[in-house]
């Protein structure tokens, strides 16, 4: 399996245009950060966990060129705001593509993107095929997908687990349940917003605290704000087999 990091970022903690702080005027690409995102290809299929602003620019930057399916996390506007762009995907593939989220994130994806849905909508627009999740595994092409619940204080957000692999996002919270569910994961990759405590994500220590927990082989934490600070800087804080993930950091996993 190879996993891309589109992005690492996060609009939570993004400062104004002008700002001079160090992470801004950095000139180490892997400080800039594009709205959270991931790649997932796995035999002959390939996932994008999420579609934020950032999400057309991350497709081109990438070279991607086919989509077999979008996974949705939650449904705040940084997770979905490009979800407009996947046109492109449906006029090149000839087909609607297959969307998997909660009925609440398909919901507010039907409110948010109202225009897609119309009963007689305009040629060309954005073509989805809905598919509801829950908290039960369900199969994407033939690709087993463990939904990983989780909590943003008091906002449900999946991860989900594919094989050796989970991938969890805009979290602050792990339930005993989904504990369970990630024993045996060899590659984790989880959200460290800041140092100081956030009200709706893990800081890097409590990031640290989850993997110690989780006791992966290698861990990558992401959704990163300029609150963190400069990646070589933080790089030297953490264990050997934990990393901070950067825009285009590509993985792979057995």
């Amino acid at each position: 399996m190879k996993v891309v990091f589109l992005g690492t970022g996060t609009s939570q903690g993004v400062p104004i245009i002008g700002c001079d702080c160090e992470v801004c005027r950095s000139l180490d690409y892997r400080d800039k950060r594009l709205r959270t995102s991931a790649c997932i290809e796995t035999g002959n299929k390939r996932f994008i966990i999420d579609t934020g602003p950032d999400f057309r620019q991350q497709m081109l930057r990438e070279n991607i060129s086919r989509l077999d399916a979008i996974l949705f996390t939650h449904a705040h506007r940084d997770h979905t705001a490009g979800l407009d762009d996947i046109r492109a995907f449906n006029f090149k593939q000839e087909m609607d593509m297959p969307t998997y989220a909660t009925p609440e994130v398909l919901t507010q994806l039907q409110t948010d993107f109202a225009y897609i849905f119309e009963k007689q909508p305009y040629f060309g627009l954005p073509r989805l095929e809905l598919h509801e999740i829950g908290n039960d595994a369900f199969n994407v092409g033939g690709v087993r997908v463990q939904p990983l619940p989780v909590m943003h204080l008091r906002l449900p957000v999946m991860g989900f687990r594919i094989g050796n692999f989970s991938y969890i996002t805009d979290a602050n919270h792990i339930p005993d349940s989904t504990f369970e569910l990630l024993k045996g994961t060899t590659v984790l990759v989880l959200n460290a917003l800041q140092i100081a405590e956030h009200l709706s994500h893990f800081n890097l220590e409590q990031a640290l605290e989850m993997v110690s927990i989780i006791k992966p082989q290698r861990a990558y934490f992401t959704h990163i704000s300029h609150r963190l600070g400069l990646h070589s800087t933080i790089e030297k804080r953490l264990p050997a087999h934990v990393q901070l993930a950067y825009d285009g950091l590509e993985i792979r996993v057995d």
